[in-house]
C-alpha cells in the first residue's frame, strides 16, 4: 500500500511542476505580446507601426507553436507515467490477494493452490489469467458433496474378527467367507473414468453392468439400443461398468485392451476391484457414489445388463404416459421373495448371513428405471447398510430404507419373455415391439431383434405402456 502512495505522490508531483511550467510559458507568452521592441529608424510612424505589427504577428506564432510543442511533450510523458503507476497498482493487486489467500489457507491447513479469482470479479483491467489446475484433492460445492472420485488406495486388509466368531463361519462356504473377510472395503479407485458424460442436461444415461471379456456385447449395444444420441431435443448417454478381469493369467492383456477400447468410445468406467458375483453389489454402490458425485442434472436412469434388448422408443412413451415421476423406480418387480437356501444355487443364502423370511420388493437386475434424484439418495441409503452379496435384492434394501416401493411393470421382461426358453414367442419381434426389457439375448440375437423391430414391421396390436 505504501509502495502505491510514494507512486501517485510522484505523479501528482509530475503534473504539478507540468502545470507550473505551462503557466510560465503563457506568462511569458503574453509579455511577448505586449511589449514592443526598441527601434533607431527614423521612418515614418505609419511605416514604424506597420513592421511592429508584422514582427508580432511573426512572435506570436512562433511563441504559440513552442506552447503547443512543450504542452503536448508533457501531455505525453504524463500518459506515459500514468501507465506504469496503473501497471504497478495492478501487479501490487495481485500479489496483495495472492498473499491474503496464502495466508487463508495456511491458517485452513489445507495444500490448495493459490486463487486471484476474487480480484478480477469485476472485469476490470485486461484479460483474466487461467486458473491454475489441480487433481489432488477435491473440490467441495456448496451442497457438500465431492466433484472427483476422492478414493485413491485400495489398501484393504482382511478382517481377522471374523476369524474368531465360531463355527458358523468356519461352516461357511469359502466364498462366503471370503465375502465377510473383505465386506469392509466399501470403495475403490477409479481406473478409467468419464465424468463428462454427465456435463449439462441429461434426460437419460443409459448405464449397462459388463466385464472385461464381453467386448462383443458392448459392441453391439453401441450399434443398436445404446447408441448415444439426441431424440426430441432430449440428449441420450451411454456408459458401461467395468472392474477388473478375473482372470489372473490374462488380466494384464484384457486391461490393454479395454483401456484401447475406451480410447475409442470414452464410454466404460471402470474401478480397481476384480469382476466377480459377489462384487455386482461393489459395482452397484460404486455407480451410486460416483452419480452423486458428478451428475446434477441427468433426469432419468436406465440400469440393465449387457444381455438385454432394451426399446428407447417406449422408454420415451412410458415417460411422457406417466405420473409417477418422483422416486420413480419401475422394472420387473418381485414381491415377497424368499432367500434360496439350496447351496447348489447361484443364489444361495446361508441363514448366518440373512435370517429374515422374505427379500423386501426388489427389481430383476436385467433392467430397470429411475428417477435421476432417486439415484443420489440411493447412494446415501447404501452407505447406512452392509453390503449383500446379490446386488439386485441390496438395491431392494436400499429402497426400503429410504421408504420406496419399486414399481412393478409388464413391459420389464427380465426373465424372458416366456419361460419356455425354446417358445417361438422368444424369437417374435411384434412382442418385442411392445417390451421396455427382454432379457436375455445373445450378441448375434440381439442385433437380429434389433433389425427386425426397426424395420417397416407391422403389428395387429400394441400393449399401452402406462
Amino acid at each position: 500500500m505504501l509502495q502505491d502512495c510514494f507512486r501517485w505522490k510522484g505523479i501528482f508531483s509530475f503534473f504539478s511542476r507540468s502545470g507550473n511550467y505551462i503557466k510560465q510559458s503563457y506568462s511569458t507568452f503574453k509579455k511577448k505580446k505586449t511589449t514592443k521592441s526598441p527601434k533607431t529608424n527614423q521612418s515614418s510612424p505609419a511605416h514604424h507601426h506597420k513592421e511592429s505589427d508584422a514582427q508580432g504577428k511573426m512572435m506570436n506564432s512562433r511563441d504559440r507553436w513552442r506552447v503547443y510543442k512543450r504542452v503536448s511533450v508533457m501531455f505525453l510523458l504524463a500518459v506515459v507515467a500514468l501507465t506504469v503507476v496503473q501497471r504497478g497498482s495492478i501487479s501490487f493487486e495481485l500479489e496483495r490477494h495472492a498473499r491474503l489467500d496464502a495466508t487463508q489457507e495456511a491458517g485452513s491447513g489445507t495444500d490448495s493452490y493459490l486463487q486471484i479469482k476474487s480480484f478480477w470479479k469485476s472485469g476490470s483491467y485486461w484479460s483474466k489469467p487461467k486458473a491454475p489446475t489441480t487433481t489432488e484433492k477435491p473440490r467441495i460445492p456448496e451442497d457438500g458433496r465431492p466433484t472427483t472420485w476422492d478414493v485413491k488406495s485400495s489398501n484393504c486388509s482382511a478382517n481377522v474378527n471374523f476369524s474368531n466368531q465360531g463355527e458358523w463361519f468356519r461352516n461357511l462356504e469359502d466364498n462366503f467367507k471370503q465375502f465377510l473377510l473383505y465386506r469392509h472395503c466399501r470403495y475403490f479407485p477409479m481406473t478409467l473414468n468419464h465424468p463428462e458424460k454427465c456435463t449439462g442436461e441429461v434426460f437419460l444415461l443409459m448405464v449397462i453392468k459388463s466385464v472385461a471379456t464381453q467386448y462383443d456385447r458392448r459392441e453391439v449395444i453401441r450399434k443398436t439400443w445404446g447408441r448415444e444420441q439426441v431424440v426430441d431435443g432430449k440428449r441420450i448417454k451411454t456408459l458401461f461398468l467395468l472392474g477388473k478381469s478375473s482372470n489372473e493369467a490374462e488380466r494384464a492383456n484384457h486391461q490393454k485392451l479395454v483401456e484401447y477400447e475406451d480410447q475409442i468410445y470414452n464410454d466404460i468406467l471402470q474401478w480397481d476391484f476384480l469382476d466377480s458375483f459377489f462384487n455386482l453389489t461393489l459395482k452397484e454402490t460404486h455407480f451410486l457414489k460416483w452419480f452423486h458425485t458428478y451428475c446434477y442434472n441427468v433426469q432419468y436412469v436406465f440400469k440393465g445388463d449387457d444381455d438385454v434388448f432394451v426399446s428407447v422408443e417406449n422408454i420415451f412413451e412410458y415417460l411422457e404416459n406417466s405420473s409417477h415421476r418422483k422416486n420413480l423406480f419401475v422394472g420387473d418387480v418381485i414381491f415377497k421373495a424368499k432367500p434360496i437356501r439350496k447351496k447348489d444355487n447361484k443364489y444361495y443364502i446361508p441363514q448366518a448371513l440373512y435370517n429374515k423370511t422374505h427379500y423386501p420388493p426388489y427389481a430383476g437386475g436385467g433392467g430397470f428405471l429411475m428417477d435421476g434424484s432417486l439415484v443420489s439418495r440411493l447412494h446415501w441409503a447404501a452407505d447406512t447398510l452392509e453390503l449383500y452379496p446379490i446386488d439386485d435384492v441390496f438395491l431392494g434394501m436400499c429402497l426400503e430404507v429410504l421408504q420406496v416401493t419399486p414399481v412393478k411393470h409388464d413391459a420389464f421382461k427380465t426373465f424372458g419373455l416366456v419361460k419356455n426358453k425354446n417358445s417361438k414367442l422368444n424369437r417374435e419381434p411384434c412382442f418385442f415391439k411392445n417390451m421396455i426389457v427382454v432379457h436375455k439375448l445373445l450378441p448375434s440375437d440381439l442385433q437380429h431383434m434389433w433389425n427386425l423391430v426397426n424395420s417397416d414391421l407391422v403389428c395387429s396390436q400394441k400393449f399401452e405402456l402406462l
